[in-house]
């Protein structure tokens, strides 16, 4: 128990350290431009509320906060940030004023170094690698959930899918060129896939379904119930199981069952599901060698508090390689990922919303699952070339209190050949603040309630009542 105890404060501490550098590395590039152009900088925080430590040095005062929730740097001289940051300790009536340009050299270098640090990452990934599963890199359907409306239009387990609402595919999930997020970004009625099948160029138009939640829960996307073809290897084998009393071994794929082929993990357990007192006769392929079995379902504990059910005791082998993405291609995605997402919440007839959006929450949950992995780092670098990107973008918007909003009020200035007046400038950024707080306190509250309060576990291979599908989110 202390053990675990440790494990899950160090990979939280390493979810803080790598969370506040890319905040802090941001708020540095603003730093380090009001220095090279001679702003006044008033202070410079590392992490917000009451002090812990605090000094002046050269006229700037340096501290670090009590929450370690990023950073921050007053600059009392490019736009009042009193909401946030507090108000200043000297008054902006006293500070010589500065220029339109320098202005804006300061606000563009945060997303400029968050860009940067993306560079970085991205390079990192490339020479470390990055986690790769098969769902990465294949179009092939493995499940159809029975009854859903991708069976209804005839999509089946084995079905190459080529388009997704006329968008070529790559690949099974994400957001650049994927099926879940052209499914989830469709406006129609249906959505036509166009599909390969037995060396045949076919289109069907599936329907698709949305979960029905309640009023106060994060509002659900569009789905049309299937999942990826991974292959059904064997990882491990349940001792005192009728998969150990079979001879099965780890590193077997089970090709058929009962004579059907299969390609996902999950039609497996779907055949017994519905048979639990029929023995499946599987086909077994190990090495180059093909033989076939026939195994009698069993009721089998759970793990945890879960409730015995028929399973033939199993553990599947969700495998995954090593990549090497190009940097450039990496920030190529990322940015067309924010791009994708802009564009979705944008438009009226898409069901991705403001609901559908993470705040801090959720990306240090995102970490914290990601860390605690096996591959745990080089996923977390992987994952923090978006969200740098991301940064950088999203602070680029034209809106007050962002950097983008600097940047305008700085042309809007250097247009009219005098600063915006000061009364109206602190009226417009404070109700912005305001906006931009209660906009992430909004999304906060959607990402509370996901967060995993009771750790379930991994659960074994074939003991799960179905396999995944495919719902893609704009998170």
């Amino acid at each position: 128990m202390f053990i675990h105890i440790l494990s899950f404060l160090f990979v939280l501490l390493e979810v803080v350290v790598l969370f506040n550098a890319i905040i802090i590395v941001h708020e540095l590039g603003h730093f380090l431009a009001a220095r090279w152009r001679g702003l006044f900088i008033e202070e410079f925080g590392v992490w917000f509320g009451k002090p812990i430590w605090k000094k002046k040095i050269n006229g700037v005062v340096y501290s670090l906060g009590s929450i370690p929730a990023g950073g921050f740097v007053k600059l009392p001289q490019l736009a009042p940030m009193d909401i946030i940051e507090g108000e200043a300790d000297i008054p902006r009536e006293t500070l010589p004023p500065i220029s339109a340009f320098d202005k804006t050299i300061v606000a563009v270098a945060g997303p400029l170094f968050s860009f940067s640090l993306a560079v970085v990452f991205a390079c990192l990934v490339w020479v470390v690698g990055k986690p790769t599963s098969e769902m990465d890199t294949t179009t092939v359907i493995g499940y159809v959930e029975p009854g859903s409306p991708a069976e209804i239009a005839d999509l089946r387990p084995g079905d190459r899918i080529l388009e997704v609402d006329g968008h070529p595919v790559q690949r099974f999930g994400g957001m650049v060129n994927s099926i879940s997020w052209f499914v989830l970004r469709s406006e129609g009625e249906t959505i036509p896939f166009k599909i390969e099948r037995d060396g045949k160029i076919l289109t069907k138009n599936s329907g698709w379904v949305k979960e029905k939640r309640k009023g106060w829960q994060r509002a659900d996307t569009r789905h049309v119930r299937i999942a990826p073809a991974l292959t059904p290897r064997l990882g491990a084998i349940q001792p005192s199981t009728p998969a150990a009393e079979a001879g099965l071994e780890p590193g077997d794929i089970i090709t058929h069952v009962n004579g059907k082929a299969i390609f996902a993990t999950g039609s497996l357990q779907e055949v017994i599901k519905q048979n639990p007192k029929i023995p499946v006769n599987l086909t077994i392929r190990r090495g180059d060698n093909w033989f076939n079995c026939t195994i009698q379902p069993r009721m089998l504990p759970g793990e945890k508090d879960e409730p015995a059910q028929p399973r033939i005791g199993i553990v599947w082998d969700i495998g995954f390689t090593i990549s090497h993405p190009d940097p450039v291609q990496q920030i190529v995605d990322s940015t067309m990922s924010i791009v994708n997402t802009i564009g979705a919440l944008v438009s009226r007839k898409s069901d991705v919303g403001a609901q559908q959006l993470s705040g801090p929450v959720k990306i240090g949950q995102v970490y914290f699952e990601m860390l605690k992995s096996e591959q745990g780092w080089r996923l977390a670098l992987w994952f923090s070339v978006l969200l740098n990107v991301n940064l950088a973008i999203f602070n680029l918007l034209p809106f007050p209190v962002l950097d983008g909003g600097h940047i305008v009020l700085a042309f809007i200035e250097a247009v009219r050949r005098k600063p915006v007046n000061l009364k109206v400038l602190e009226m417009v950024q404070s109700t912005c603040a305001l906006l931009l707080i209660g906009f992430l306190l909004y999304v906060t509250f959607f990402d509370v309630q996901e967060l995993p309060w009771r750790q379930l576990g991994s659960k074994a291979g074939d003991s799960a009542s179905k396999p995944a599908v495919s719902p893609a989110t704009a998170k």
